[in-house]
């Protein structure tokens, strides 16, 4: 089960922190990370982190001003980012795959978190 929270209206240029409790019992394994989808588009990858936190791997429309990071204490990954543009503006969605592998969370998500708005204003 996967509970985001953080999301709102954001101005261009701010930033933002998205996180994403895990309430399951396979924190400490699964790869995390983040999609998003804007109005009439597909759901895209944002971002991910391994199950030991050892490797990440990002869209290349977020890299350099995202980046995922998790909390094993708190059962939280999260999802920050600067240089915010009106084309972030997107439902975000914290995803959980099984397999802990970053590549294998691109191509099979195992759980949704329900979404959240983030809304970037110029």
């Amino acid at each position: 089960h996967l509970v985001e929270s953080g999301g709102g209206l954001v101005q261009a240029g701010d930033s933002l922190r998205l996180s994403c409790v895990h309430s399951g019992s396979t924190f400490n394994t699964d790869a995390l990370g983040w999609f998003r989808q804007a109005p009439g588009k597909e759901r895209e990858f944002v971002g991910a982190i391994s199950w030991n936190g050892l490797s990440t791997l990002y869209a290349d429309s977020v890299q350099g001003r995202c980046t995922v990071s998790k909390d094993n204490s708190k059962n939280t990954v999260y999802l920050d980012c600067n240089s915010l543009k009106s084309e972030d503006t997107a439902v975000y969605y914290c995803a959980a795959s099984l397999s802990g592998s970053i590549y294998q969370l691109r191509r099979v998500v195992d759980g949704w978190g329900s979404g959240i708005q983030v809304t970037v204003t110029s």
